[in-house]
């Protein structure tokens, strides 16, 4: 239970940090640069789901499993192969990134200003692969106040570096602003990579005075690549549907008619500034599906169907009692909040369609992690792959069309896909009935009433002449109230959610 707690509220603070960093940044740089900045992002998640992911869950379940054995020899010698193993893999990216950036930026993004920020990519990339791989030994083996303590500092770390960069340096062109952020975020890696390898060493000892048996080389990486190769690979392709969608929609904004400059600046207000804030309340997902999956894997092991069953009950309906409410409230009263947070007026944009989508893939996110603790990580796979092609199918029909509310749309459709067809996977897994009341119809009535009504208030205390940010906070803090209330009287208890 305290592990749930400690990752919970540093996931919740992490958000927020990174949440004000944002805002401070896009007063500092402006929208058009973080739109650059966000058009090199999908790169960056592309190398670290080649060169990491699959490697970091390797690290994680046979850290959990060779503690269990007793044996910190042959954990220790599983952080070493993963790491070889990463810059193995990060060799050949990393040096075609760093020769052929011209043509990435020119040809792959369509903006060369995105050049020098590509460039000062492959540092960091290299930094925070080392670091994650340190860091899910942690997690694997249960101990996680060293990493959820670290990634809070991380989190602080990076946005005090990035913004002094951003204004000691005062980089006179759009590139040189977007490099300067990445060289703020990698001297941030390198504090973070260093500081995880301090309490690896910590943990685990001097090596020369490891316990237990370790494990033939050979064997281990055959262990490691198992493990890593098919997440990795379903990782990678998600990424790269997921890239060429956000790649592609400045240049599709461009042939609806807007100028480069008016395109790169709308894709930053979205995905920089709208989207942000609508992620805020899913800060809990993470320590949730972090606490949840194992939990299911041990019933899951012991054949325990109906506790699966009660875990995936009470974990989706609390999730759903926070996210309904908290995405209703924001889409009628996040427009006041992003304008004045962002001073940006078009920070509120498409707000209601974009609140959906952010729910619909919180279930798709939900329901994934349900599936993996369950065994059934292929299900989940396909379904994430399924919907991120149909994004990317309606993101290219939309997009020159109807602008971002195209990609709007699409992220709607697209999202409530995958959610469908992760619940189909989890209904067949566990044979569990869709329990509507509890996950969707409370939430969603006493939500409505509580969006209402915080509009409302949110009205009256504009007429009452207070700041369009104190009158949204009002309208906010009154909708939870009432929201609160409604489902006391419809018989939900917020801690208890469903049996």
């Amino acid at each position: 239970m305290q592990s749930v707690v400690v990752l919970t509220l540093t996931g919740v603070l992490s958000q927020v940090v990174g949440f004000v960093y944002r805002v401070f940044l896009t007063r500092l740089a402006g929208a058009e640069v973080l739109g650059l900045y966000q058009l090199i992002l999908p790169v960056y998640s592309v190398l670290l789901s080649l060169t990491s992911v699959g490697l970091t869950t390797a690290v994680s379940n046979l850290s959990a499993w060779y503690q269990a054995l007793g044996s910190r020899r042959a954990i220790y010698q599983v952080r070493g192969q993963a790491v070889k193993l990463f810059f193995l893999l990060a060799l050949v990216p990393c040096a075609l990134l760093a020769v052929f950036s011209d043509g990435v930026s020119v040809y792959l993004l369509g903006d060369a200003r995105t050049r020098l920020g590509l460039v000062l990519l492959i540092p960091c990339l290299l930094l925070t692969g080392t670091e994650n791989l340190h860091k899910h030994y942690f997690y694997g083996v249960g101990r996680v106040y060293p990493a959820a303590l670290t990634e809070l500092a991380e989190q602080v770390l990076r946005a005090v570096l990035v913004l002094a960069m951003v204004q000691v340096l005062a980089p006179r062109t759009a590139e040189g602003t977007v490099g300067a952020i990445v060289l703020g975020m990698a001297l941030c890696e390198v504090t973070s990579a260093l500081t995880q390898l301090v309490l690896f060493r910590w943990a685990l000892g001097p090596a020369g005075r490891l316990t237990g048996q370790g494990v033939p080389r050979g064997q281990l990486r055959r262990k490691i690549v198992r493990i890593a190769a098919p997440l990795g690979l379903a990782a990678l392709l998600g990424n790269l549907i997921s890239s060429a969608n956000a790649v592609l929609i400045p240049r599709l904004l461009v042939l609806g008619g807007m100028d480069q400059s008016q395109a790169v600046s709308t894709y930053g207000v979205t995905f920089g500034m709208t989207l942000p804030m609508l992620l805020v309340p899913t800060a809990f997902l993470s320590a949730l599906g972090l606490v949840l999956a194992p939990r299911l894997s041990r019933a899951s092991a012991l054949g325990q169907g109906e506790t699966i069953r009660r875990l995936v009950r009470r974990g989706v309906g609390a999730a759903n009692l926070i996210l309904i409410p908290a995405l209703a409230l924001l889409a009628v009263l996040g427009d006041a909040i992003g304008q004045s947070l962002y001073g940006d007026p078009r920070a509120g944009d498409h707000l209601p369609l974009l609140a959906l989508g952010v729910l619909f893939s919180c279930w798709q996110s939900l329901f994934a992690c349900v599936l993996s603790g369950v065994g059934r990580q292929n299900t989940a796979a396909l379904a994430a792959l399924a919907a991120d092609g149909l994004q990317l199918g309606l993101t290219c029909l939309t997009v020159s069309r109807m602008g971002m509310a195209g990609y709007a749309g699409a992220f709607v459709l697209s999202s409530l896909v995958g959610a469908a067809l992760s619940w189909r996977g989890v209904s067949r897994a566990i044979g569990l009935t869709l329990p509507v009341f509890q996950w969707f119809a409370a939430p969603a009535l006493a939500a409505c009433l509580a969006a209402s009504c915080g509009q409302l208030m949110e009205t009256v205390l504009l007429r009452a002449a207070v700041s369009p940010l104190a009158g949204a906070a009002g309208g906010l803090v009154f909708g939870g109230l009432l929201y609160l209330s409604a489902l006391q009287a419809m018989g939900v208890h917020p801690l208890h959610p469903s049996g």
